[in-house]
């Protein structure tokens, strides 16, 4: 998708290089995950460009050859719930302390994908009935899913995404996975999928 940062913000050369360089080549990875977040075509690219315009003007802020997605999915996750506490008629604003924070850290000592839905049941099972029920998730579970499952972040990035600790990472993508295995056992079911496809997203 195409964004416009030029009639928001005077772009100075470097500033226009690092966001050509370094976050141009995520704005798909950008879109689904606000896609999967609002599932709405234009909500999502309305947070996406929201998203590349706060993206410009903290890029000071942003270390170039650190973790660029992760850097930017923070800023989108924080914007979508700028937006969701604001329909929500609760607290409209999300602190942006962030900025300063480098994605540089350690590497996650455990690798995700030991624990992660492997991607060939996604695959295989990724529909309109799974589609559902990860909108009906809660947003903080929808989230915990969408990041760890579909994005493949580790634990680390994700904690610094969400501005959690990795225990409650751990903890809610625990409680979220078996609240999608509850809504989705009804589906498998009726889909030949048995208790052993099922595991997978514990």
């Amino acid at each position: 998708m195409d964004v416009q940062v030029e009639n928001e913000i005077d772009p100075s050369p470097h500033a226009r290089q690092i966001f050509e360089k370094e976050f141009m080549p995520h704005l798909d990875a950008m879109y689904n995950f606000a896609l999967r977040l609002t599932n709405d075509e234009d909500d999502a690219q309305d947070l996406v460009q929201d998203t590349c315009l706060k993206a410009y003007r903290f890029i000071n802020s942003f270390e170039p050859g650190t973790y660029a997605k992760a850097w930017l999915f923070r800023i989108l996750k924080n914007n979508f719930i700028n937006d969701y506490r604001k329909k929500s008629r609760g607290p409209s604003k999300v602190e942006f302390e962030w900025v300063e924070q480098s994605f540089a850290g350690d590497d996650d000592p455990e690798p995700s994908h030991q624990a992660d839905l492997h991607a060939e049941t996604v695959n295989e099972m990724l529909g309109d009935e799974i589609t559902k029920a990860i909108q009906a998730l809660p947003v903080d579970f929808r989230m915990i899913i969408i990041l760890c499952d579909l994005e493949e972040f580790s634990y680390e990035e994700m904690a610094k995404i969400l501005n959690i600790p990795i225990g409650t990472v751990r903890s809610r993508l625990h409680r979220a996975r078996a609240l999608l295995k509850d809504s989705l056992a009804t589906y498998a079911k009726s889909k030949g999928y048995g208790a052993d496809t099922l595991s997978e997203l514990d």
